[in-house]
């Protein structure tokens, strides 16, 4: 079967066009535990220098991120998450549990969150109509880009 030239209008995609990118989310995680500095950036995350200034500019652009000047002279800037940019971190803690699961099994795992309840945070994914929790079996798709369906696009 012939890829289209036209992939299905989705909002994952037009997420991962934007933090996708190898280190952006690795950026919005050190921002998010407070460590907005370039220079803490580049240790923390190890990307290459060049590369972070560019992810951390479209992150900025992108409204995820914001920029402010803590030192003047030389002039430097930290970053802090937008509330764009903390809504993306229940992301973050999602994909840190699910690597904590399937990726370390026995290992210990490197970061625990805690919650101010004072338990170790567990990610959930919960219906906000109901509470319930989102399992695969409940959830029941409905395409709403005209001219797709859920098993791809209709006849031309």
């Amino acid at each position: 079967m012939a890829a289209t030239r036209d992939p299905r209008p989705c909002s994952i995609a037009d997420a991962l066009a934007l933090v996708g990118e190898k280190y952006s989310l690795l950026v919005l995680r050190e921002v998010c535990l407070g460590n907005g500095r370039f220079d803490q950036l580049v240790r923390n995350i190890g990307a290459p220098r060049d590369i972070l200034a560019t992810r951390l500019r479209r992150l900025v652009g992108a409204g995820i991120l914001t920029k402010r000047v803590y030192s003047e002279r030389p002039q430097r800037f930290e970053y802090r998450p937008t509330q764009a940019g903390l809504e993306l971190e229940p992301v973050l803690l999602t994909l840190m549990a699910w690597g904590d699961r399937h990726l370390r099994e026995d290992e210990d795992r490197p970061m625990v969150v805690e919650h101010s309840c004072g338990h170790e945070l567990t990610p959930v994914v919960a219906c906000a109509a109901c509470g319930g929790t989102v399992v695969h079996e409940d959830l029941t798709s409905h395409p709403q880009s005209p001219g797709w369906t859920v098993k791809g696009p209709t006849a031309a």
